[in-house]
């Protein structure tokens, strides 16, 4: 439940838009109350964390030092929220970025990894929606349009848990606008936050990593026909379902098999770690979530020019290759067909 709640307008800076501060908090019925957690919250669904960072020293970090300040007195989140809000306008410069309304929000009591934590909301709402409102006059009606907020979608959000402060605390964020590279103030300028380094974390990029070998390196170096690529993608997103944790040795004997593409994926792996400049371990649990969303960008699928698709599902020993005076071929065994 919402305990505070302060709301300002921020404008384009490059666009000479205006940086309108309230004077003072919002006091607002219980009910609204309700309403505003709802619009707030119910956008964040995934478990992808991220905590904020600088480089040099979290104390020069804006968003932290002003969300340390708020925690640590949250009867000040009022005057935090003006240096927030104006932190936001001078990163408002792109011509992309939309004006609209800034709040920031103290809630006494947020649940994360099952425990309950006083959390920090900062919101922004950019895109109006028009709405229609009917009303009686005399003995008919009359109808009038309105723009306003739509409470079901939420532009930009972000929640700072008062977790893991040492670290740059556990931050989770909702972005549904300006999705190109140079729009992403919100995000790269305004929190300026890195991924959390958890299970989420190592279960995501391992896969992203390996499905990178598997679909670039592997076929510069060997002859790796399509469906051995397609069945390799296959079994490591079985791997990761069917297991709770993941033991690269375990993954690199299971999946993998041959020694060269075991020694060769430790490679890769240290390139991909330097290039990034991210560590993955060796050892993790594995998340459900972060494969969910991953299996999405493993496909199980040959294309053969615009005539054939094969989906590759099963026993990759059921689909043999070859070639003819016709030219090449796929040669598919099955028992049943529908």
């Amino acid at each position: 439940m919402i305990s505070k709640l302060s709301v300002h307008k921020v404008g384009n800076k490059s666009e000479d838009e205006y940086l309108f501060l309230s004077n003072q908090s919002l006091q607002l019925s219980e009910e609204l109350l309700q309403l505003l957690s709802g619009y707030f919250l119910s956008s964040f669904k995934s478990e992808e964390y991220y905590q904020c960072f600088h480089e040099t020293s979290l104390q020069l970090h804006e968003v932290y030092t002003y969300a340390s300040a708020i925690f640590e007195d949250p009867s000040t989140l009022h005057e935090q929220s003006i240096h927030l809000a104006k932190h936001l306008y001078n990163q408002s410069t792109h011509p992309k970025i939309k004006g609209g309304e800034f709040y920031v929000v103290y809630f006494e009591a947020c649940v994360l990894d099952g425990e309950t934590v006083a959390a920090i909301g900062l919101f922004k709402s950019e895109n109006k929606d028009t709405y229609l409102k009917v009303f009686p006059d005399n003995e008919s009606f009359e109808i009038a349009s309105e723009q306003g907020i739509n409470i079901n979608k939420l532009d930009k959000g972000c929640l700072i848990y008062n977790s893991e402060m040492e670290s740059g605390f556990v931050v989770t964020i909702v972005d549904n606008t300006n999705k190109s590279t140079e729009a992403q103030y919100w995000i790269d300028g305004f929190l300026k936050v890195q991924q959390r380094q958890d299970t989420f974390f190592n279960t995501q990029n391992t896969l992203a990593a390996y499905k990178d070998f598997i679909t670039q390196k592997l076929p510069e170096s060997y002859e790796l026909s399509k469906a051995d690529q397609v069945d390799m993608l296959n079994r490591s997103i079985k791997f990761f379902k069917d297991n709770d944790s993941f033991q690269l040795e375990d993954f690199s004997q299971q999946v993998l098999h041959h020694q060269e593409y075991i020694e060769g994926f430790n490679q890769y792996k240290r390139q991909y770690e330097q290039e990034r400049e991210i560590t993955l371990s060796d050892s993790f649990d594995i998340s459900e979530a972060a494969v969910k969303k991953q299996s999405r960008n493993f496909k199980s699928i040959i294309k053969l020019d615009k005539n054939f698709h094969i989906y590759i599902h099963g026993d990759r020993d059921l689909i043999e290759q070859g070639e003819d005076t016709k030219g090449r071929f796929y040669k598919i065994y099955f028992e049943n067909e529908s």
